[in-house]
């Protein structure tokens, strides 16, 4: 029987879908774990919510109750129903990462949880019943740095000898209009360099995604500034480790992941003032921090961080002793046995 179900009702690859799936890859070693909901790389295949609830009606051998950990309104939803209503002999973990107020749904769920696990010390003064703040971390295997990043990044066909990538949701929140502004002026002063825009637009943005592109068309830069789309998760760390350097310019973040991964395979990175971008910089050594909305600064900070020697070993020294998976999943762990010893 397992002692601890792990959550995953979005269909979509996410941030939160790659913090849970970093951590999953180290849990999967320590305890019978199930995991729930939409598969994710490297984990455990997944069972479905019903099947899930119906092993949580007994408790695990040797456990008073199992853990589920969740990190989304519907999960904890589907969680609190399970305690609660089904009385099953549960105890709910929750993740939180914002560094906002919840709006007054998820605050009510939040205040139902037995723990609450903080990814920052600034999310922590947001939600209740906090027992730790453990920082997310990085899987170090899966991304690690290229042995030759030239002919990695050649492998990957989009031309020039090097490479610059912003990830993630295209919309403004996310700064994707600030990366094409800061590349418009770096790209013509590094003739070589070739900038991707990874991710997907959808919805009401492809308006915005269709201005970005006509911007860059009448930059003549098309050739350089590229829009891929959305990349399989199993394939973001051979990018990763091809690029030369990654930008991260949002306008709001939780926390974000993409400089981790980037640190992970011996790439520096240059981000906003937000998320934790500050921390996972070293006091500068391996990241440089921009005020938010401003290209001119973050084009400046790039050029610098391309032209840094010995950037790339000082990134995944710091992504393996500061922020690695393992250390978020000794953090959790405490969190688990403190419920688990009442």
């Amino acid at each position: 029987m397992a002692e601890v179900f792990v959550t995953n009702y979005n269909p979509n690859f996410t941030g939160v879908s790659a913090t849970a799936a970093n951590v999953i890859r180290q849990q999967r070693r320590r305890y019978d774990l199930a995991f729930v909901g939409h598969p994710l790389p490297g984990c455990p295949d997944p069972v479905t919510p019903g099947a899930a609830h119906a092993m949580s009606r007994t408790a695990p051998d040797d456990r008073p109750f199992a853990i589920w950990h969740v990190r989304r309104n519907p999960e904890m939803r589907s969680a609190i129903w399970l305690r609660d209503i089904r009385r099953a002999p549960i105890k709910i973990v929750f993740t939180s990462a914002a560094q906002r107020l919840h709006s007054a749904y998820p605050r009510w769920l939040i205040s139902r949880m037995d723990a609450v696990i903080a990814t920052t010390d600034k999310a922590a003064e947001f939600v209740p019943h906090v027992r730790a703040v453990v920082p997310h971390g990085v899987d170090t295997e899966a991304f690690y740095p290229a042995k030759d990043r030239a002919a990695a990044w050649a492998n990957l066909g989009y031309g020039g000898t090097s490479g610059i990538a912003t990830i993630g949701r295209i919309r403004p929140e996310k700064g994707t209009d600030v990366f094409v502004d800061a590349m418009l002026r770096l790209l013509p002063e590094r003739p070589g360099t070739v900038a991707l825009v990874i991710g997907r637009a959808g919805g009401k943005y492809e308006s915005y995604l269709k201005d970005l592109k006509a911007k860059v068309a009448a930059a003549g830069l098309a050739d350089r500034l590229l829009f891929p789309g959305e990349i399989a998760a199993d394939r973001l760390p051979m990018l990763m480790r091809s690029l030369s350097l990654v930008m991260q310019l949002p306008r709001y973040e939780g926390y974000g992941m993409v400089p981790l991964e980037g640190l992970a395979s011996g790439v520096p990175f240059v981000g906003s003032e937000t998320g934790y971008y500050r921390n996972f910089s070293a006091h500068g050594r391996v990241g440089a921090i921009v005020p938010l909305q401003d290209a001119e600064a973050a084009a400046f900070a790039a050029q610098e961080m391309l032209d840094r020697k010995n950037a790339a070993a000082a990134a995944r020294d710091v992504a393996l002793h500061s922020f690695s998976a393992k250390a978020e999943a000794d953090g959790i762990d405490a969190v688990y046995q403190s419920l688990w010893q009442g």
